[in-house]
């Protein structure tokens, strides 16, 4: 049922979304789900262990003790609980009605149960401290488990996206000599690889060239690990790394904590987290076998890869077409992988680097993601969306690579899109804030790019901030900090189970869905930017069929007041047929269509010339 009544949302729902729908043609599927580009894919980004809870039996790993050992306590947002494999599983027809095309999940290794310091620990949940890469935590559940999650997937067409780390492993790794609330990076000019605790120190490590040179002869001559630090392991974590490799402290930079900037960026641990000595070619032949493994076990479709821009170049240079070529011997042509680049501005140079000198095939939009922030949040003009689009040819491959970037407005870290927009507009009603974020939607699901909902958005719900306080419990949560938020589009809370097909948002997004997938121009079709302006209002793309050339016009308005325009579009073009929201019939003039849009408002058009 609906929970909720807006006279926005009802003006959202008639007047911009459902009213004057054309319903979409069934597109004839491809011959497999594996032949579909990654810009045809519409994702589903999730938590495991916060979506729903199948099998309360491994809700404490199989490991015995209070919450400090088990890492479990649903009550306490840093800790597990509860959800896991057969819960994702059994909920893959609500994500197919969705529209989902492919699940993208954090990471689900083995991870260190808990750690942090004394009264401020908290718990591996989110997948991010691996100790095993070999195997899936055992909170959510086997190996089996997991198979069997993949193979009902991929039976119903979805792809299976895995979020993988390469840059750093659990926490173990101390320092004899340093100390532990607070291991400052020790740079490579003060502390080099060629001394022993500084410039001045006794020399080690003879003939070592240092990382510029990734050659097994010479990372042979690094036999020392302490030039910064003097690395050491408790005792009861000694051999807690799999692979084994994994335990020895020469494969780790070991320079103390990262402060994510300049050279630290790279070689410091981050938060903490041991960070892998990603120049020596064992880690990296060990990491591309350990994550080659999983692609030939399990046939999964695709990596997100966590914290890439920590990671040097020559790493990316080898794993990407190391595994490019194992998904295509395993019979996975489009193995997507695409890199975690964190930038919160709307400018597409600095991710587009790691295409072009890292290799990486695609990276997460974060300038589309600050973009929408922009021109949905904080007012500014859909020039800005424009000037981001503009950026597209920075791209190793152009504007071809900018179609298939995943694309996203909230996310596990920064916090959901409709926290960013409170936190823009301190006084905003609850309509409102349901209109701007079903707008950020329709607009992410007719964009290029390969849009990314993050799990909870279509059940409305809203976080006090980011990182922890935006991974709510989608089964019904006992965390206090989770249940006294106020979600929008309906008057459930997350103390209950929100999984409702008919809430505002989960109704749009699968709409919009429907509409990507049946209209090939909307996924993989040549994007032109046709209208923008200098404040808040009108913002105007053309979508180009790949195959016929057919134009589609996607037009919206990021103004609170109704607002019009002439937007261009092809000379050819004679009529005009509504997909979604509101499109005039016909051209005012060759070349011309006049647009009226309410606040917020959106119309998704397929445009006929004189020859259809």
């Amino acid at each position: 049922m609906i929970r909720l009544t807006f006279p926005l949302l009802a003006l959202a729902l008639s007047g911009c979304a459902s009213a004057q729908v054309a319903a979409p043609a069934a597109a004839p599927p491809p011959a497999t789900f594996r032949d579909r580009l990654p810009a045809e894919e519409i994702v589903y980004f999730v938590l495991p262990d916060r979506f729903e809870n199948g099998d309360l039996a491994n809700d404490r790993g199989g490991l015995e003790g209070d919450r400090l050992v088990t890492g479990f306590d649903p009550a306490a947002k840093g800790f597990f609980h509860g959800g896991d494999l057969k819960g994702l599983t059994n909920r893959l027809d609500y994500l197919e009605r969705l529209g989902v095309t492919a699940i993208w999940f954090a990471p689900i290794f083995q991870n260190k149960a808990v750690q942090g310091p004394r009264g401020d620990e908290s718990a591996g949940y989110h997948g991010y401290w691996v100790t095993d890469f070999t195997r899936p935590d055992s909170h959510f559940g086997t190996a089996e488990e997991f198979r069997a999650f993949v193979d009902a997937a991929h039976g119903r067409g979805m792809k299976v996206y895995m979020d993988i780390i390469t840059n750093h492993t659990a926490d173990v790794i101390r320092y004899a000599d340093g100390d532990a609330a607070d291991y400052v990076y020790r740079s490579k000019g003060d502390y080099p690889y060629s001394t022993r605790g500084g410039i001045d120190g006794a020399p080690i490590n003879r003939g070592f060239a240092g990382d510029g040179d990734s050659s097994e002869a010479n990372f042979a001559r690094l036999t020392r690990p302490d030039f910064a630090y003097v690395p050491e392991v408790p005792a009861a974590e000694r051999d807690v790394k799999v692979p084994a490799w994994l335990n020895d402290p020469i494969y780790y930079h070991n320079r103390g904590n990262s402060t994510f900037t300049g050279e630290d960026s790279r070689y410091g641990d981050f938060a903490g987290l041991d960070d892998l000595f990603t120049e020596h070619p064992r880690v990296r032949a060990g990491m591309i076998e350990i994550f080659s493994d999983w692609v030939r076990k399990t046939g999964v479709d695709g990596f997100r890869i966590d914290t890439a821009r920590h990671v040097d170049p020559g790493f990316w240079q080898a794993f990407v077409p190391a595994l490019k070529d194992v998904a295509g011997e395993s019979g996975i042509p489009n193995f997507h992988m695409f890199g975690e680049v964190y930038k919160d501005v709307p400018d597409s140079g600095y991710i587009a680097q790691y295409t072009r000198r890292d290799g990486l095939p695609a990276v997460l939009d974060f300038a589309f993601q600050a973009a929408m922030r922009e021109v949905l949040g904080r007012g500014k003009g859909t020039v800005v969306l424009s000037e981001m689009f503009d950026g597209d040819v920075l791209y190793e491959g152009g504007k071809e690579t900018a179609l298939g970037l995943p694309t996203f407005l909230g996310n596990h870290d920064m916090g959901r899109f409709s926290t960013l927009i409170k936190a823009d507009n301190p006084r905003i009603t609850q309509d409102e804030l349901l209109a701007r974020v079903m707008l950020g939607h329709a607009m992410m699901l007719t964009l290029r790019g390969s849009p990314v909902i993050y799990y909870g958005d279509e059940q409305g719900f809203f976080g006090d901030g980011g990182d922890q306080l935006a991974r709510e419990d989608m089964f019904p949560s006992r965390t206090a900090e989770y249940n006294d938020n106020r979600l929008i589009g309906t008057i459930a809370t997350t103390a209950e189970s929100n999984f409702d097909e008919a809430h505002p948002l989960y109704r749009l997004i699968a709409q919009f869905s429907a509409i990507r997938r049946a209209h090939p121009a909307l996924s993989r079709g040549r994007q032109e930017v046709r209208h923008f302006e200098q404040e808040a209002g009108i913002f105007a793309v053309s979508r180009f069929d790949p195959d016929t050339g057919a134009e589609y016009l996607a037009v919206f308005n990021t103004a609170p007041t109704a607002r019009r325009a002439n937007v261009t579009l092809g000379y050819e073009a004679r009529g005009i047929e509504t997909l979604a929201g509101t499109c005039p019939s016909q051209v005012s003039a060759p070349g011309s269509g006049p647009f009226a849009l309410p606040a917020f408002g959106w119309a998704v058009c397929r445009v006929a010339d004189r020859g259809q």
